[in-house]
């Protein structure tokens, strides 16, 4: 994967608009997972590639480094060899001194060479280091999202349990008579009553049947107060 595909899919997820993304999906826990999934591995090969890009700034910094360090040695070089051909020049020593400012223009030719590739890396390293920078930002920016997605699927779940509980206990409730939680009562006392007026029933059947013995009874008395009178007559 290049580094630049890289760069455009952090940038891509670091703009993602989580919201937007759940309201349009199915099943937002299961599509919470797959972009945590995603999130995580994007920024494992963003972390590599952001790495690699830094071990390659390095470099040329130290290059650069070494080519500033290395015009000032040469500048230095340069100059003792231009007094030295100097000293002998004054000395009477004109070949000699000649020599020296062949060395001097020797030690000035490398130093411009140092100093022309640290100029013509600059802006090299310039630019990696906005890249490197910009890589670190998206990076920043995805991690926010990956705890941002992590919480939002937390929050989801415990949703998501707390629905499943209250649908369950609602289940539960239609099985009883939430209407009329009495109605078991009101049955048994209906029996009750029931029962009460058989009882009352048997006691009237009963009393019934009493009455007509004892009328029964004064019936067989007046036949006999009849019978007694009319005894009392013949006797007289």
């Amino acid at each position: 994967m290049t580094k630049q595909t890289i760069f455009s899919r952090v940038a891509t997820l670091a703009k993602a608009n989580i919201n937007a993304l759940l309201d349009s999906a199915e099943d937002p826990q299961k599509m919470l997972d797959q972009l945590i999934r995603d999130y995580t591995n994007n920024i494992r090969e963003a972390e590599d590639a952001v790495s690699t890009t830094i071990g390659n700034l390095r470099l040329l910094e130290q290059d650069h480094k070494e080519d500033v360090d290395a015009a000032a040695e040469w500048g230095v070089k340069a100059l003792a060899a231009s007094k030295k051909a100097d000293e002998l020049r004054a000395a009477g020593t004109a070949a000699e001194a000649d020599r020296f400012d062949g060395l001097a223009k020797v030690a000035l030719g490398r130093q411009l060479h140092s100093e022309k590739e640290a100029r013509d890396a600059e802006p090299t390293i310039a630019a990696q280091n906005e890249v490197v920078g910009k890589l670190k930002s998206g990076l920043d920016q995805m991690k926010t999202k990956l705890g941002e997605l992590q919480a939002k699927r937390d929050q989801l779940v415990a949703r998501a349990r707390t629905a499943q509980a209250q649908n369950q206990m609602m289940d539960a409730a239609q099985n009883i008579d939430v209407l009329d939680p009495t109605s078991e009562l009101s049955r048994f006392e209906e029996k009750v009553r029931r029962e009460e007026a058989r009882a009352l029933g048997k006691q009237e059947l009963a009393a019934s049947s009493l009455d007509a013995q004892f009328e029964q009874l004064d019936a067989l008395g007046d036949d006999a107060e009849i019978e007694a009178r009319l005894a009392a007559l013949k006797g007289a």
